[in-house]
C-alpha cells in the first residue's frame, strides 16, 4: 500500500459501489466536502477519521475504532481488499 493519500483516493473512486459493514450489512457512500456519507445514516464520516484508523492498522474490528465517528463504516471501507488489502487484522 502506498499510504493514505492512495488509500483515499481509491475510497473517492469507489463512492456508490457496495460495501459491507463486519455484520454484513449492505451500505454505499458520497464523498462530500472531504466526507463519507453513508447511504443508510445521516453521519458525516471526517477524513481525518478514516487517516487516524488507517495509521492503526491492521484493524481487526470496528471496536479497535470505537472513539471515531462511524466505526463499522471506517472499518468496511477500510478494510476493504479495493481500498487498501493490509488494513485488516
Amino acid at each position: 500500500m502506498n499510504g493514505f493519500g492512495e488509500a483515499w483516493r481509491r475510497i473517492n473512486e469507489l463512492q456508490g459501489e457496495e460495501f459491507h459493514q463486519k455484520t454484513g450489512r449492505p451500505f454505499t457512500y458520497r464523498v462530500v466536502s472531504g466526507q463519507i456519507v453513508p447511504d443508510t445514516t445521516d453521519r458525516q464520516l471526517p477524513m481525518s477519521h478514516f487517516r487516524r484508523a488507517f495509521d492503526r492498522a491492521p484493524l481487526p474490528g470496528p471496536g479497535s475504532i470505537q472513539d471515531l465517528q462511524g466505526p463499522s463504516y471506517i472499518w468496511a471501507i477500510l478494510t476493504d481488499p479495493r481500498v487498501a488489502p493490509q488494513t485488516r487484522g
